[in-house]
């Protein structure tokens, strides 16, 4: 039973990792249709631009946990909001008209590029790199269950971020008109409501949620590599897709999902580890062959 606690708490740690990367998914995919694979990307690269930030800062403040976390926060958000406008400036936006498999292939072509450019640009990025140990240590011992406070914070993170992007997507004015372009963007475009502007903050908000997981990621696992994008990518999109593209509340459940079932099938179905992908898509495929639209998904309608 001890172990069976453990990995249900490693799997909402997962999850919660797993929830902010899928949030940039779904709002994207709900305003312009885009499944922007390039956005496991988006977060690998604010992970190391943390790294980067952490690297440049003087010795003294290094030794400050207070002062040198918020900067590599700034430094690693900064970095996937940058890369993120540029990549919907010059690789989606003009395919915005085009036919769905063009920004599809797109997205594939940019997201192999941010790989490779980290991969030449960044010094040692070919191996494993070591990440600060700038985040608080220590556990939370809860019975036989610890939890790191990194993990406790991530999962406060997670869940506080998506409480917040819900509230502002609901009551703020930009948000109605997130909604109204995600609905009908002609229409929305009558009403006064600019698309570009709408579609770039969403690809803004994306970044910044990207940023936050790849912050944190670096501080629980304690390293980072240029394959964690996609791998993570590969879970987020399908969190997405489970929950229900385009619905927030169901990204954020899709990937808690995912991420207990990756723990606790590796630790107690055949094959261990080495199948846990295969369980998350046998799931997957048996709730939309019930389900199509995703747990909280809405059938798509075709518009007249």
């Amino acid at each position: 039973m001890s172990v069976l606690l453990q990995q249900l708490a490693n799997g909402v740690i997962q999850g919660a990792l797993i929830a902010l990367i899928a949030l940039g998914y779904t709002m994207v995919y709900g305003i312009i249709q885009l499944i922007n694979f390039a956005h496991g990307e988006v977060f690998m690269v604010a992970s190391y631009g943390g790294l980067a930030t952490f690297t440049l800062l003087p010795d003294d403040l290094k030794k400050s946990p207070a002062v040198a976390l918020p900067l590599m926060f700034v430094g690693g958000i900064v970095v996937a909001v940058v890369v993120a406008v540029i990549m919907e400036r010059f690789a989606y936006r003009p395919l915005r008209n085009a036919p769905r498999l063009a920004p599809l292939i797109t997205a594939l072509g940019v997201s192999v590029f941010l790989q490779e450019a980290v991969r030449v640009f960044y010094p040692n990025a070919k191996s494993n790199l070591p990440y600060p140990k700038v985040f608080p240590e220590g556990n939370l011992t809860i019975g036989s269950v610890n939890i790191s406070w990194t993990g406790v914070l991530l999962v406060v993170l997670s869940v506080g971020l998506a409480i917040i992007l819900q509230t502002y997507i609901n009551r703020s004015r930009m948000g109605r008109a997130m909604r109204a372009t995600a609905q009908d963007p002609d229409t929305a475009k009558l009403m006064g409501v600019n698309p570009d502007r709408v579609i770039v903050l969403t690809f803004i908000i994306g970044a910044v949620l990207a940023g936050v997981a790849g912050i944190m990621f670096g501080g629980y696992l304690n390293n980072i590599n240029i394959d964690m994008g996609f791998q993570n990518g590969i879970f987020a999109f399908t969190a997405a897709v489970l929950g229900g593209v385009g619905s927030i509340r169901g990204a954020v459940i899709g990937a808690f999902i995912i991420g207990l079932i990756k723990t606790v099938a590796g630790q107690y179905m055949p094959g261990g580890t080495q199948y846990d992908y295969v369980w998350i898509f046998v799931v997957l495929i048996l709730v939309l062959v019930f389900r199509p639209q995703g747990l909280f998904g809405e059938p798509e309608r075709v518009r007249a």
